[in-house]
């Protein structure tokens, strides 16, 4: 029987996917202890705050250990799984480690040596990034650093040895509570103290699962003499019923949209402008594109009216290019882009994202039927990469699919210019002298009023709603 060292065992750490993430939750183990791996197989499947992303392991091997069940976040640095790479017998499988369990690392383990490839699933060195000190009595009740090759817990410094007689620290030094990032952001969320939390984890850690038990309703307080004649009674205290209310963590995705949208309501000065527009002649062209695909040039491509919105936007910014910039605080500068990442909003199981169409200005309509048609299947798969949601300079965000008929839409960070979109309904509407039924839908632009005065908003509107409404101003305008 060939004996495993450690020595020949690998441990692959979460990487950093190059958007400056700081941690990533594990949504599926495609391994278990005991298989075999090669070099570029994928391993599993991470969250991170912007999107999905799989990671394939760097190198051939046994599978030893995977640290972590799926469900958990971890910080980007942290080993998730070992292989042994000297090609010896596996262990017996094991389960994965519960959720707040340590990983223990030998600190005298090899380093590989030469390049340090970066690409997603390559590994890199555990994290350079910096936390805040922490402010308040626990700053100065911390622990003393443990010594080297110590195991950790989280960076809360080693597992306590029971002692035949441990000391009892004084009340203002007490070490502070032990938790994963993940449960102290949940637990100040919720407004628990975990000073006052009873942890049921391994080695006194706290858990997801001790902060909501911290929530129960305590136990009936002893009765009370009863209020005078006349005095009203007091409200009674807010609880929480886990049986008629669900409190989901906030996260991945969603959490990342949350600040973003945040960051952006309450740092660019938000104006909103609305037109109502017939759209007949575009429905008709619409339909024209998909009877003669031959003719130009649409075969097999999805057309819909979002395309020729798309291009009536993109020929709106060609005619007034100053809506195409964005806002530099630090700088105090006006940065102008000779370029159109156009953005196209999309819900998606795990939030709202927005992937962008890179130099979309230089497409044609066809090609620009083909991005969107890949941009939309990639979204619904969860497949965008963060790199897809970088860079975008203007969004069109359709909220007609949903029945809405406009909507205020909030800017996506860095940029000036936000297009909604309404339901195109069948309305009565004067045409030609007279009341006829038409094809009518309302447009809604927000845009940050730092750099995008009332005059240029107005007129990049008005000209994305005279192209819908005489379609054929596409090839004189463009």
């Amino acid at each position: 029987m060939t004996t495993m060292t450690e020595a020949s065992v690998r441990e692959f750490r979460m990487p950093d996917v190059g958007e400056g993430l700081t941690e990533a939750e594990i949504l599926k183990w495609f391994v278990q202890v005991g298989d075999t791996v090669t070099d570029g197989q994928v391993v599993c499947e991470v969250e991170t705050a912007k999107a999905a992303v799989e990671l394939p392991i760097p190198y051939d091997g046994v599978v030893r250990a995977l640290h972590f069940p799926e469900g958990t976040t971890v910080d980007v640095g942290t080993s998730i799984i070992a292989v042994d790479v000297s090609g010896g017998a596996a262990p017996a499988p094991e389960a994965p480690a519960p959720e707040a369990a340590g990983v223990t690392e030998d600190p005298e383990e090899k380093k590989p040596e030469g390049r340090q490839p970066v690409l997603v699933g390559y590994g890199v060195a555990v994290s350079s990034t910096k936390r805040r000190p922490r402010k308040g009595p626990d700053a100065a009740a911390s622990p003393a650093p443990a010594a080297p090759g110590a195991d950790q817990l989280n960076g809360h410094g080693p597992a306590a040895t029971p002692a035949a007689a441990p000391a009892v620290a004084p009340e203002g030094a007490r070490s502070r509570p032990l938790a994963k990032p993940p449960v102290r952001k949940l637990a100040k969320d919720l407004g628990v103290d975990l000073t006052t939390v009873v942890p049921s984890g391994p080695d006194g850690v706290i858990t997801r699962e001790d902060v909501h038990a911290a929530l129960a309703p305590a136990a009936a307080p002893a009765p009370t003499a009863p209020a005078a004649p006349g005095t009203a009674a007091p409200a009674p205290a807010a609880s929480f019923d886990s049986a008629r209310e669900t409190r989901v963590p906030v996260k991945g995705v969603r959490r990342m949209t949350a600040q973003a949208m945040v960051g952006s309501a309450f740092t660019a000065p938000h104006v909103t402008e609305f037109v109502t527009v017939d759209v007949t002649r575009t429905m008709k062209f619409v339909e024209e594109l998909k009877r003669e695909p031959a003719t130009y040039g649409t075969e097999g491509l999805r057309i819909n009216p979002l395309l020729l919105i798309a291009k009536a936007l993109l020929v709106a910014v060609k005619r007034h290019p100053d809506i195409n910039a964005s806002w530099d605080e630090a700088a105090q500068e006006i940065v102008l882009k000779h370029y159109v990442n156009l953005g196209i909003a999309a819900a998606t199981p795990r939030g709202l994202i927005v992937p962008n169409i890179k130099d979309a200005h230089t497409q044609t309509l066809p090609q620009l039927a083909e991005s969107l048609a890949e941009l939309v299947a990639t979204a619904r798969d969860g497949k965008t990469s963060p790199a897809a949601m970088q860079g975008g300079t203007v969004t069109i965000t359709n909220v007609g699919v949903f029945g809405i008929d406009t909507g205020t839409p909030i800017l996506n960070p860095g940029e000036s210019a936000i297009l909604a979109v309404g339901a195109i309904r069948l309305q009565p509407w004067v045409h030609k002298g007279k009341v006829k039924p038409r094809q009518v839908t309302t447009l809604a632009l927000s845009f940050d009023h730092r750099l995008v005065d009332g005059e240029l908003g107005s007129k990049v509107l008005a000209d994305v709603a005279a192209i819908l409404e005489h379609p054929k101003r596409l090839i004189t305008w463009s």
